[in-house]
């Protein structure tokens, strides 16, 4: 009996410990890019997902003791996807006391039907998920959209970029909509995908698997977490360090000449602050 309380007690501690884990790494990418101001109406993107689960709650945690006041809501596009359970979503907003509006919008037929064969659903699924959730944010209210995206995710669309668009382009930590009039944040912009896993599991969330990109084998997503996985279990830390790399980048020891002026180095640039960062 001694030894089944002492592995409860053992677990609510690693519970507390992984909640304040989280609570810090969120409400240091909030500080860091300013991500949540004052009055702010955060329209919280919840997929039903471990990712949107958990990015909820710890911002729910988080507002309870902010030095700010800004209010908190809810948002599910309900894809029409064969067999998506409609009723788990309000359930589980209704018990986390949170506002909630589901927006119907059938994109499931049109993905599947204007998708090549072979091709993936994703660009075509996030361009239509990315105009309904604009609408909804104008409609309702939200002068912030909360998105769900991690770590692991950023680094992962690191090097999407790089191998299959020749670029070195990830996911930024907040974001101005093309047209000037949304702001969209990532709360998780420091989290990593495994203490997410970890948090969804203790708490049991509701998960609802996705039906589109997660019905696709040989995603290119995928192959490169596959990737990143092995070079973790190589050397720990490595994605990290990659994230780590997308926040400390010297323009001058790459070759854009939009970010950097090489023509004109021997008279225009003061090359000793460069100097200084590479050392340091």
């Amino acid at each position: 009996m001694s030894s089944t309380i002492t592995q409860i007690r053992k677990h609510e501690i690693d519970r507390n410990k992984l909640r304040k884990k989280l609570r810090r790494l969120v409400g240091r990418a909030i500080g860091d890019y300013q991500m949540i101001g004052q009055g702010d109406r955060v329209m919280v993107c919840l997929s039903g997902g471990k990712d949107s689960y958990t990015m909820l709650e710890v911002l729910q945690s988080l507002q309870r003791n902010a030095p700010i006041e800004f209010s908190i809501f809810a948002v599910n596009v309900d894809q029409k996807q064969p067999g998506f359970p409609p009723d788990v979503l309000p359930a589980y907003a209704a018990a986390q006391g949170v506002e909630f509006h589901a927006i119907e919008e059938d994109t499931y037929s049109i993905v599947k039907e204007k998708t090549p064969e072979g091709k993936t659903y994703c660009p075509i699924c996030s361009r239509l998920r990315r105009g309904i959730l604009y609408s909804a944010a104008k409609r309702l209210g939200a002068t912030k959209i909360a998105l769900g995206h991690h770590l692991d995710d950023v680094v992962e669309t690191l090097f999407l970029n790089m191998f299959h668009g020749g670029r070195m382009k990830a996911m930024p930590p907040r974001l101005l909509s093309d047209d000037g009039l949304h702001h969209v944040i990532r709360p998780l912009y420091y989290v990593r995908e495994k203490d997410i896993a970890r948090y969804s599991i203790a708490e049991d969330h509701p998960i609802i698997p996705c039906d589109l990109c997660g019905s696709q084998a040989n995603l290119q997503r995928q192959v490169i977490k596959s990737m990143l996985q092995a070079w973790e279990a190589v050397q720990p830390g490595r994605v990290e360090n990659i994230a780590r790399a997308i926040r400390t980048v010297v323009p001058s020891h790459l070759g854009d000449s939009e970010l950097f002026d090489f023509s004109g180095l021997e008279e225009s640039v003061d090359l000793e602050p460069i100097r200084q960062r590479l050392v340091s």
